[in-house]
């Protein structure tokens, strides 16, 4: 039956950009709406950037929530707050609009949080002297889409097609480092998902090579934590059987064929921190290592840990397995444990997805914009949509241009912000106009 309902979803997504040859006068209205709206939106944009929503600054987070609910209810979206702080974090914004029944239901998906903390000296919007850029923490990610996405449904508002839309928003508050457990953070965001029948995530978007792409797959991140044993003693005594080879090399040996025998296509395995020596261990918060020892002395213990980024469930069971395999290969004296911790799941390419980026391609046509080929995956990280990749098909990157995201002198390019809201608000008004 989800096979049947998938292969109907394709078809009526392909028949709808083929019916479509050009832009209606509510689509227009849109384009003209987004276009009056301009400093509006930059002026948003500054003043959300403005509050710091570092993930950990629950009161910040919060106030950007209260900043958007701001923006959606004169819109007709009945918002509520889901507080999180049970699992360490300020909580979601979670908006409903209900339309007319038997049409399509559209979730939108988002984050109200930036990897800037109070701490970070890079804390306010500055606009470039030319007006074509503006620098600001979360500018690019992902402050700059939850622009694009009111100012999307501002048009649609404008032009009537917001009336009749189905359409659920799910903001989450954690996005960049997500409380614990994952099944109670994301339990709005999948309980919404299973109410939708297409996703548009505005993290975002990939311009490369002077031409903007779509993202119909992310790939998913999870942990790897290694611990390693071995005989101290005299370092005089190293390699002889007695003693054996000492923890170091052996984590040495791990890393290294890590390195030369896991490589496949878009798998990733970064090793984050790792320490040796007669004792080695993590700090309290895990963002670092100790070690003690002297250089007479046969290390005794390593750790390592880092992350592991696939494209399909499939792909990081069989990784895992090798690395297990690889670990369980000892030198003499030593022996060694991994462990893996699940964090986003992957959001692997399908024909329904792909569909849905047929349909916005028919929109870039319409409205005289380039088309956009399909992104390599290898080229973007994890991110929240891939939760719910099982449950609906969708599209990624629906967000503003940029560069340099997680990190001072993050960018935002101002110009896609008007041409990302029309895109989105005519492909929005299309999905939520065709029945289910």
């Amino acid at each position: 039956m989800r096979t049947f309902t998938t292969a109907l979803l394709i078809a009526a997504l392909c028949l709808a950009g083929a019916a479509q040859a050009k832009p209606t006068a509510a689509e227009g209205r849109m384009v003209a709406a987004v276009d009056a709206d301009r400093e509006r939106a930059v002026d948003l944009l500054e003043r959300l950037v403005n509050v710091n929503s570092g993930t950990l600054n629950t009161p910040g987070v919060e106030e950007v929530g209260r900043m958007v609910r701001a923006e959606l209810e004169p819109l007709g979206f009945k918002v509520r707050w889901v507080s999180m702080k049970a699992a360490g974090r300020a909580g979601h914004l979670v908006a409903e609009h209900k339309g007319k029944a038997g049409r399509k239901r559209l979730l939108l998906i988002g984050h109200l949080d930036t990897v800037y903390e109070p701490s970070s000296p890079f804390q306010r919007f500055q606009r470039d002297p030319s007006g074509s850029w503006a620098t600001g923490p979360g500018a690019d990610d992902m402050k700059g889409g939850l622009v694009v996405m009111i100012e999307a449904l501002r048009a649609m508002k404008a032009a009537g097609t917001l009336k009749d839309a189905n359409i659920v928003i799910v903001l989450t508050g954690d996005e960049e480092r997500p409380g614990d457990p994952i099944s109670v953070v994301r339990k709005d965001l999948i309980e919404a998902a299973r109410r939708s029948d297409l996703a548009l995530e505005f993290e975002a978007l990939v311009r490369s090579g002077g031409k903007d792409w779509g993202s119909i797959a992310r790939r998913g991140s999870s942990h790897w934590n290694l611990k390693v044993k071995a005989r101290s003693g005299h370092s005089g005594g190293i390699f002889n059987p007695d003693q054996g080879d000492g923890a170091a090399y052996e984590l040495a040996r791990i890393l290294t064929a890590f390195r030369t025998e896991l490589p496949e296509p878009y798998l990733t395995f970064n090793v984050g921190y790792m320490a040796a020596g007669a004792t080695a261990a993590l700090n309290d918060t895990e963002t670092g290592v100790t070690a003690t020892g002297k250089d007479n002395i046969i290390p005794g213990e390593a750790i390592a840990q880092g992350d592991l980024r696939t494209l399909s469930e499939d792909q990081l069971r069989r990784v895992r397995k090798r690395m297990r395999e690889i670990v369980a290969r000892s030198l003499p004296g030593a022996e060694a444990e991994i462990s893996f911790e699940d964090s986003y799941p992957s959001m692997p390419p399908t024909d329904a997805s792909r569909a849905i980026l047929n349909a916005l391609n028919r929109v870039n046509r319409d409205l005289g914009f380039a088309v956009m080929d399909e992104l390599d995956p290898a080229k973007r990280g994890a991110g929240d949509i891939a939760f719910v990749a099982a449950i609906v098909p969708g599209l990624a990157g629906m967000g503003v241009a940029g560069s340099g995201a997680h990190a001072e002198g993050e960018r935002v390019d101002l110009s896609s912000l008007p041409l990302q809201a029309k895109r989105a608000a005519v492909l929005m008004s299309r999905l939520t106009a065709e029945k289910r």
